[in-house]
């Protein structure tokens, strides 16, 4: 019997697919094995991705096309399997020094959205998301904070412009009526 591998996606990937992964993005860079508009209906079946990876893209789409792609995100992931987003801190320079990304920036805030049983208590007026994730997240920090303290770092996060230059999300496919805490960053 033949051994399919997992399917794992990079999703607006540009030039730097993470490797062992199938690169897509909406150009034809170099290294892109897909090109797709990632706006529109993905081409995966329902339930059939292992793992996502997301860097640097999500900041380009607009608030429609960022539920559109985590409707999507969670309609192609298997139950359990992982996504990671990465993208610039909104408290960086990084988040604004690129005119392509658009508004607003992506903040912690915007994953507690993204778990339905959140939604329906705090939020019942965004009914446009059919995604349930559990999210948690993470920051990389500026290399102006690199050898710091934790309690050091999380002082930076809290009260200095540019202590993170990236967001890091993972989020986790649960299944559509399961109910979970809130994001956790960490």
């Amino acid at each position: 019997m033949r051994q399919v591998a997992p399917l794992k996606i990079d999703l607006g990937c540009g030039t730097r697919k993470k490797a062992g992964f199938i690169g897509v993005d909406v150009r034809a860079f170099p290294g892109v094995d897909l090109v797709i508009d990632l706006t529109a209906r993905w081409p995966w079946e329902n339930d059939s991705v292992e793992e996502v990876h997301c860097s640097h893209f999500l900041e380009h789409l607009d608030a429609a096309e960022r539920i559109h792609f985590v409707n999507e995100l969670y309609r192609i992931l298997k139950t359990g399997a992982r996504a990671t987003i990465i993208t610039p801190h909104w408290a960086s320079a990084r988040a604004y020094g690129d005119l392509t990304h658009k508004w607003p920036p992506v903040s912690e805030f915007w994953y507690h959205y993204l778990l339905k049983s959140w939604r329906d208590t705090e939020a019942p007026h965004n009914d446009f998301y059919t995604c349930n994730f559990q999210t948690e997240f993470n920051y990389s920090l500026s290399r102006m904070h690199e050898g710091a303290s934790a309690s050091q770092r999380s002082f930076a996060l809290a009260n200095f412009k540019d202590a993170a230059d990236d967001l890091w999300a993972m989020l986790v496919k649960l299944p559509a009526a399961a109910g979970d805490q809130s994001p956790t960053g960490r």
